[in-house]
């Protein structure tokens, strides 16, 4: 039996000298370490020994065949070097050349735009709360001051799921709704609620029947319209420049009162007049005013006690304020001809 091993072995050794690649190998591999190889049917002459000899015959075969699985894998390891050095030696690469400008994606310029407005708040000690998007009439009409058949409802153009009291939310004030809730009549107020709103509208270069809108809400004692000038102004900064202006003028909404408008002075111009503001040099961005007091009283807090500011701005319109984008809908665009530009001045 030693003899047949020894022989074997010979013949392995001889094969794998001459083997001169990786598939002739693999082959040879096949041949003679398969289960139904010359070196697997050595183990078949078990059944005919002692239990002695079965002992010192599987000790040898072990031992035989370690050494030939060691032989095919040094092998390999030393072909797929030689593979490799071929390569190297056959295949150069000219460092001097030009590289290849691959396109990379980047985070929408809206998604920037709401984490920073977001890092403003927070600075400011704001909660960033979230909502329902499918909400109900309570919270997005009733509570808000706007009764079934207040005309602000038609002008809103709703999104109606279920009858009339099921709806995709047309603004995201029912969050702030939602919180004055949870505050039970005692707990100060501030937060900014981010998200998505939806309202019967036609696309086009200005509109979308889908936006973001930014809301935000203070109730605390003593909250007065000059606290509402002061945050604004710190946010509009922020976002447009230092030497940006903020002034309100009157306008009314149903859930605040006195209610204004927002104005901040022109990016563009810088207040002295330009297509943009159309020469006042002012650009409107945002509506405001102190929280009405049915809204205050329907949630739980008393009105004589306590008071707060109320705002909110669509991101959209921000973000083709800041980075000068003529049409809404390239903000959702995914052709990177377009969406590039706005990464340009992002890092500008």
């Amino acid at each position: 039996m030693q003899e047949t091993i020894n022989n074997l072995k010979k013949e392995i050794q001889e094969k794998l000298s001459s083997t001169i690649d990786l598939k002739n190998l693999n082959e040879l591999k096949n041949i003679y370490l398969s289960k139904k190889g010359p070196v697997q049917e050595l183990m078949n002459h078990m059944k005919e020994l002692g239990n002695e000899e079965k002992k010192e015959f599987g000790r040898i075969i072990n031992e035989f065949k370690t050494e030939v699985t060691n032989s095919f894998d040094k092998l390999k390891k030393d072909l797929e070097e030689q593979e490799l050095n071929r390569k190297l030696e056959s295949e150069s690469i000219d460092i001097s050349l030009p590289s290849t400008k691959v396109n990379v994606g980047s985070a929408n310029i809206l998604e920037k735009l709401i984490e920073e407005v977001e890092e403003v708040f927070i600075s400011m000690g704001y909660d960033v709360v979230d909502g329902p998007e499918i909400e109900l009439d309570k919270y997005n009409f009733e509570m808000l001051n706007i009764p079934k058949g207040h005309p602000a409802r038609d002008a809103q153009d709703t999104f109606y799921l279920e009858g009339e009291e099921i709806l995709l939310r047309s603004q995201t004030s029912p969050v702030q709704v939602r919180t004055l809730l949870k505050g039970n009549g005692i707990t100060p107020i501030r937060m900014i609620c981010p998200g998505k709103t939806y309202r019967r509208d036609d696309d086009d270069a200005t509109h979308s029947h889908q936006f973001m809108q930014i809301e935000g809400l203070v109730v605390d004692k003593e909250i007065s319209l000059s606290d509402l000038k002061g945050t604004l102004d710190v946010v509009f900064k922020k976002l447009f420049g230092e030497n940006t202006e903020t002034r309100f003028h009157p306008s009314y909404y149903q859930f605040t009162e006195p209610s204004v408008e927002v104005d901040i002075t022109c990016h563009k111009c810088h207040g002295t007049g330009c297509n943009i503001c159309k020469n006042t040099g002012w650009i409107t961005i945002a509506g405001a005013g102190i929280v009405h007091p049915n809204v205050l009283r329907m949630s739980g807090y008393d009105p004589s006690v306590w008071t707060g500011f109320a705002f909110g701005f669509g991101a959209d319109r921000l973000a083709m304020e800041k980075y000068d984008i003529h049409d809404l809908r390239a903000i959702y665009n995914t052709d990177l001809r377009e969406t590039k530009t706005f990464d340009r001045k992002e890092r500008d």
